[in-house]
């Protein structure tokens, strides 16, 4: 007996949107996996060009500043080329960066390094949401987002790992030359799986009579572009500050031994990961994705502040920091939907 019509249907569609998600998922990894492959480096760079933390930090400035201005540069070439064409662009950068660290002989060629990986980064998010955001149902965003987001710590936790090992065994040179056959990897899997990412033309809807005509830049004018600009500027100063000085803290605030307080951090890491799995199935749900967001939120500052507090013992710090980590996933896909829900009210199909 043949199956009903409407499973005949679903059945390749789900498939289709699942292999557009893991994907888009592998290549938000690749971004993330390159945010760690310089400062997994520093030890080696350091002794190499005999460099200062300043210095080697240097880099990471310069590619952190270029990804911050490229991102909303991006935004226009992916409205402009494509999203499919843009992302791979970007990862041609990202493997180009360490294909240029492996043989740098002086520290300017460092430098030129971290500012190439900041432009191939820059690209990641205006050309993966434009992607989710056409390629899937509104109905599968919430778990899309969610995929996306724990791909990207799956990113963090395996750059460290895997650049250091190799740095070790082979030479820094070779993890650096390695590192670009991961960028190799995404754009391979993008190109080999090319109808997950082929967008289909857009559909130019015709305007009402008595509507204003928007230019490229009307969305500066929209109040809620901005509320959401301070959201993200205020979280990411927030959880950036917790990623990179943590472990400082743990060891001058609280006496850790700095090979627990690694593993504190990567109770953080790991619990974002669960979060924002979780987070992919109430990010669509009854609760308003607005309600989600500032109660899981609530709740981490809560225990940063308990934690801040410095009454907390030893053995507590790692299982605490994994809630907090928890509570910030648990409403990164809840996020992501808010904003393109105050995006699109406004410009519709454009706001992608």
């Amino acid at each position: 007996m043949s199956p009903p019509p409407e499973l005949a249907l679903t059945e390749p569609a789900l498939r289709k949107d699942a292999e557009t998600i893991a994907v888009v998922g592998y290549v938000h990894g690749v971004s993330h996996f390159f945010h760690l492959v310089l400062p997994s480096l520093y030890p080696w760079l350091m002794r190499e060009f005999g460099l200062s933390y300043t210095q080697v930090g240097v880099a990471m400035t310069l590619f952190f500043v270029v990804s911050g201005i490229g991102q909303a540069l991006a935004g226009f070439a992916v409205d402009r080329f494509g999203a499919r064409r843009v992302l791979l662009a970007g990862m041609g950068f990202l493997g180009l960066s360490t294909a240029v660290l492996s043989i740098a002989p002086a520290y300017p060629v460092l430098l030129l390094a971290g500012l190439l990986a900041g432009v191939g980064n820059s690209v990641f998010h205006p050309a993966d949401f434009s992607l989710l955001n056409r390629k899937l149902p509104t109905a599968r965003l919430g778990h899309a987002f969610s995929v996306h987001g724990v791909s990207g710590a799956i990113g963090w936790a395996a750059a460290p790992i895997l650049v250091t090992a190799l740095a070790a065994a082979e030479g820094w040179r070779v993890a650096a030359l390695a590192a670009s056959l991961v960028a190799l990897s995404g754009i391979v899997l993008v190109l080999w799986r090319n109808d997950s990412t082929r967008e289909a033309a857009p559909v130019r809807q015709q305007p009402h009579a008595d509507a204003k005509p928007e230019g490229a830049l009307a969305f500066l004018a929209v109040p809620e572009v901005w509320m959401c600009f301070a959201f993200f500027l205020a979280a990411s100063t927030a959880f950036g500050a917790l990623q990179s000085y943590l472990p400082t803290a743990l060891d001058h605030g609280f006496g850790m031994p700095v090979t627990v307080a690694a593993l504190a951090m990567s109770a953080f890491l790991l619990g974002t990961a669960f979060g924002t799995a979780a987070g992919g199935f109430v990010a669509g749900g009854r609760f308003g994705q607005d309600r989600v967001i500032a109660a899981a939120l609530a709740f981490a500052a809560l225990l940063a502040v308990l934690l801040a507090g410095g009454a907390m013992p030893q053995w507590a710090i790692a299982p605490m920091l994994g809630a907090i980590g928890f509570a910030i996933g648990m409403a990164g896909p809840s996020r992501d939907l808010l904003v393109r829900r105050a995006a699109a009210s406004r410009f519709a199909q454009a706001a992608y």
